[in-house]
């Protein structure tokens, strides 16, 4: 995004933007920043605070950018007063792994920032702020992007702690004091800070969904797309996406073979086992079980940053001959997807998608193919 700023901006311009380790690209004009993702690091720690100081003495006649899409809410890590980056870094991994959905997470993470929630407009006003967003969550709510840091927060306090409540999830005591006072809540829609401003989102899950459909379409395959917000157990995702294939199969509907199911959004997966695994990963492992060896299902499943949870794939792919492949090396495939061990799964099948950084997110992508071959 920075890169295609500086390419097509005709007058002056600086800036800043923080991205993941190993995807950063080449600029002139706008410094890149790498820090971690999805757990925060001093280096996002850093960068937030370089890029909230750089719009604090902006005037009514400044305009400033902000560049959003998915990750945005570890890597801009500006922990409120009084809060330390292991209480962030502690509570954001125990909800990345509780099963909750993105918008309950991104709400905790806005009310301990010192930007996220709205607070990098706060910050920024008077000046005029426009926001370009890419987005990867189902919805496409810039509120819950990048957990919304130029844009005005409808959640409250009392929700974050909700959602702690909900997930029986211990925080600190100086944790538990900030989000009991009143400086815990984000500005919210209708504050003077966001009266000027604009909010665009320029790509989203719909928009990669829709591209592969029109190739499906010339290859001849019935696309079917069936949402681009899809949410839920990633596991679960997928009986109902097994069942959909054999409705194909045995009924034609909601087309006939060959047909292409396509579905985004972001699932979740609630962390059991003490495996390796995204949630990509686990949703075919699940799926490859519930087809059972279904000779006419082919399936790809990925994070469109390349990136599926913490590994370096940016998904994995299965086809009729997975479960017996993995019998032949020894492999239970229940067992693995007990212990959240898709990743190890697919490596030993060597069925791992490793495309490297995209440079872009919108959220994860599934295609369940189903060409009868008999």
């Amino acid at each position: 995004m920075a890169r295609a700023v500086e390419e097509h901006w005709p007058g002056d311009l600086s800036g800043l933007v923080v991205t993941r380790y190993g995807h950063g690209a080449p600029t002139s004009r706008i410094k890149v920043i790498e820090a971690g993702h999805p757990v925060p690091d001093a280096a996002g720690l850093a960068a937030a605070k370089q890029i909230k100081d750089s719009v604090s003495d902006l005037g009514p006649d400044d305009l400033v950018l902000c560049l959003i899409s998915g990750g945005g809410s570890a890597l801009l890590a500006l922990p409120a007063p009084g809060i330390l980056l292991e209480d962030k870094q502690a509570i954001g991994n125990v909800l990345l792994k509780s099963g909750a959905s993105i918008h309950e997470i991104n709400c905790v993470r806005k009310h301990l920032s010192a930007i996220k929630g709205g607070r990098l407009a706060l910050a920024t006003a008077p000046a005029r702020v426009v926001t370009l967003i890419i987005s990867d969550v189902p919805g496409n709510d810039p509120s819950v992007i990048a957990s919304g840091p130029s844009v005005p927060d409808p959640t409250t306090t009392a929700d974050a702690l909700a959602v702690l409540k909900k997930n029986r999830i211990a925080v600190s005591s100086a944790v538990n004091e900030f989000l009991h006072g009143p400086e815990a809540e984000t500005p919210k829609p209708g504050a003077a800070c966001f009266e000027k401003n604009e909010v665009h989102v320029i790509a989203t899950s719909q928009d990669a969904l829709a591209a592969a459909a029109d190739v499906a379409r010339k290859h001849g395959v019935n696309p079917v797309i069936l949402g681009y917000a899809v949410e839920g157990e990633a596991r679960d995702v997928a009986l109902v996406q097994a069942e959909i294939a054999r409705q194909i199969a045995d009924r034609g509907e909601p087309a006939r073979s060959p047909c292409l199911l396509l579905s985004g959004g972001e699932t979740t997966v609630t962390v059991r086992g003490a495996g390796r695994g995204g949630r990509n990963t686990e949703f075919l492992l699940a799926l490859a079980i519930a087809l059972e060896g279904n000779p006419d299902v082919h399936a790809i499943a990925c994070d469109t940053d390349g990136i599926d949870g913490t590994e370096n794939n940016a998904g994995a792919l299965i086809a009729p001959d997975t479960l017996a492949r993995a019998r032949a090396l020894g492999l239970d495939a229940a067992t693995e997807l007990a212990a959240n061990n898709a990743f190890s799964f697919f490596e030993a099948l060597d069925d791992l998608v490793m495309t490297g950084p995209t440079l872009t997110n919108v959220s994860d992508f599934r295609a369940v193919l189903h060409h009868r071959v008999r």
